[in-house]
């Protein structure tokens, strides 16, 4: 019997479900071909797009998800494209595609290939196409094993790439396509994103992104595909225009997703970059291997995390100055199940971050740039935050002294389980971060200790339950003075 692909299996097992009866809309949608369409507008401001006249954005926001997110600083990486563009097409931040610059040297893309050719090695019978306005996509981050790669000449620009995109989804049978339109960007260094100028290159690009979404509509075989477009940016930029550095608009990005699995009208906080070649692979059925090392998640597929349930809880600011004022983004209430105790904890400080606090990039970061918060990268939406060095910025007694306890998690007792978390730490002495289980309410013991910096990135700390236990409580202890801070998401307890 010849050996299927996962794409062919995925199609070939929605058409026996057809005939065998009515189907949901996740099996409507797997009865048909899945391709993909990812449009990247460099330098767009999500907000910009929500302000100019751009009715085929608001279309797709309408028609699906809008994700706005934020992305790293130096000394992680500046805010260019080269660095950005890497992370969306590679799937992986900085730290591992290694693009820090527009010259792309040291980038290790044999290592952390483009999405299109993890897609052409997985299932070579695909057809990929890479246009693009600014050549170094098409000519260095994207790989020969594309099979078409177009970098437009300067003289045609955006008008170009969007004609040749135009043209292979109408008269071609790609299954996955990128397309990168530039003139936003222009139009932000000429006149800077609070110009008019560059409300109008948004509308311009709506109207070619318009003409690309439209190709596919009209595509003869389009009743019979499952089309996932997403629309990205690479940067933002400053009202004055440019782009680098650490500002929060600087740093804006987003994603606007369409597919029939993913929600009308919906707003999430979970999406990051890297996810957009994630949902791609795992659109076009390709399965994602944790050897890959990816930083994406498909945006198909949300993974709830306990303290993203606090978006709702949030405050603005109390004694910070540097955040806006209207900025939702602190509380001190853990979600259901948790708490934190505080008894060791010192008196006075900065409110927002006397003990663990739980907040947002968006608002931890502008507490005081250039410090490499904005190096965290692989917290999503709303995580918890030790700062010791924020909180003793106003008047203060004692030490911080504060520990963040988990929910009782169900175990199973003489078995090995898995503690996972996400985590950033940045050290100064005497700053410590301790990582504490007991098991059904016995004392506490530590299973990973910090006194050194430690980059953003996800633990793996294997449990020995003791015969018997039924639950794990996890705690984390930060304790220090004016020192810096440690970053917690995304907890969990597993045994297989």
């Amino acid at each position: 019997m010849p050996t299927l692909s996962r794409r062919t299996f995925l199609v070939s097992a929605a058409a026996v479900a057809v005939a065998a009866g009515p189907l949901t809309a996740v099996a409507r949608a797997a009865a048909k071909t899945p391709k993909v369409l990812v449009i990247g507008l460099d330098g767009a401001l999500l907000q910009r797009i929500k302000d100019a006249d751009a009715p085929n954005l608001d279309a797709l926001m309408a028609a699906g998800v809008t994700a706005p997110s934020s992305i790293y600083a130096n000394p992680l990486a500046p805010t260019l494209s080269g660095p950005g563009w890497s992370t969306i097409i590679t799937g992986v931040w900085p730290d591992k595609h290694n693009v820090k610059d527009n010259n792309f040297t040291g980038s290790r893309f044999t290592q952390y290939p483009d999405f299109l050719t993890r897609a052409e090695t997985a299932e070579p019978q695909l057809v990929t196409y890479a246009v693009a306005s600014w050549a170094p996509i098409t000519d260095t981050v994207f790989s020969p094993k594309v099979d078409t790669r177009v970098s437009t000449p300067s003289a045609e620009y955006d008008t170009g790439t969007t004609s040749r995109a135009v043209a292979q989804l109408r008269d071609g049978n790609p299954d996955a396509v990128f397309v990168h339109l530039d003139n936003i960007d222009h139009a932000g260094h000429s006149y800077g994103a609070a110009s008019q100028q560059y409300l109008d290159a948004v509308h311009t690009a709506d109207a070619q992104v318009g003409q690309i979404v439209a190709a596919v509509r009209s595509r003869a075989t389009y009743a019979g595909e499952d089309w996932l477009i997403m629309i990205t940016a690479d940067h933002g930029h400053t009202d004055a225009g440019g782009h680098g550095g650490s500002t929060l608009q600087e740093r804006q990005t987003f994603l606007i997703a369409t597919g029939p699995t993913l929600a009308a009208g919906s707003v999430r906080y979970d999406v990051k970059m890297p996810d957009v070649a994630a949902s791609a692979l795992a659109h076009l059925g390709i399965a994602l291997d944790p050897a890959w090392g990816l930083d994406g998640r498909p945006v198909q597929q949300p993974l709830p995390d306990d303290f993203d349930a606090l978006r709702g809880q949030l405050q603005t600011r109390v004694d910070e100055t540097g955040i806006p004022a209207g900025l939702l983004g602190f509380t001190h209430t853990p979600p259901a199940g948790w708490s934190v105790d505080n008894s060791a904890m010192g008196t006075g400080g900065v409110t927002e971050w006397r003990g663990w606090s739980f907040t947002t990039d968006e608002f931890w970061t502008q507490a005081q740039r250039d410090q490499s918060r904005e190096s965290n990268i692989r917290a999503r939406n709303v995580f918890a935050v030790a700062d010791g060095d924020e909180w003793n910025d106003k008047a203060l007694t004692g030490t911080f002294d504060s520990t963040l306890v988990s929910p009782a998690h169900p175990v199973t007792g003489g078995r090995a389980a898995t503690l996972t978390y996400t985590t950033y730490y940045r050290q100064e002495s005497p700053q410590k971060g301790e990582v504490l289980v007991s098991y059904d309410g016995a004392t506490p013991v530590s299973v990973r200790t910090y006194t050194a910096d430690v980059p953003s990135r996800t633990e793996t700390v294997t449990l020995q339950v003791p015969a018997g236990a039924t639950t794990a409580r996890v705690r984390f202890r930060y304790t220090g003075g004016n020192n810096w801070y440690w970053v917690i998401d995304g907890v969990r307890i597993t045994q297989s």
